[in-house]
């Protein structure tokens, strides 16, 4: 993973506890990508929170000044007890 990547890896934040979910059925990740970000760099970052972290993307915006907010997105999966 390059140093971009991994800088970019610790701007992750969970999302807002005020801001209303999509569905209360799935948590979400919000990530915040700077306007330098090129799309091999963004690519990567995204493969990689889908294949070990298994998110999906459920949003992009792209604001005024180049940047990026993605909200990616997983079940929450619920176990029950046995005993």
């Amino acid at each position: 993973m390059s140093d971009d990547v991994r800088d970019l890896d610790s701007r992750v934040r969970p999302a807002d506890a005020g801001a209303t979910p999509f569905s209360p059925d799935y948590e979400y990740r919000v990530f915040s990508l700077p306007r330098g970000t090129g799309r091999a760099q963004a690519r990567q970052l995204l493969t990689e929170q889908a294949e070990y972290g298994r998110w999906e993307l459920a949003r992009v915006q792209i604001s005024f000044g180049g940047g990026r907010r993605v909200w990616l997105r997983r079940r929450i999966m619920r176990v029950e007890r046995t005993l």
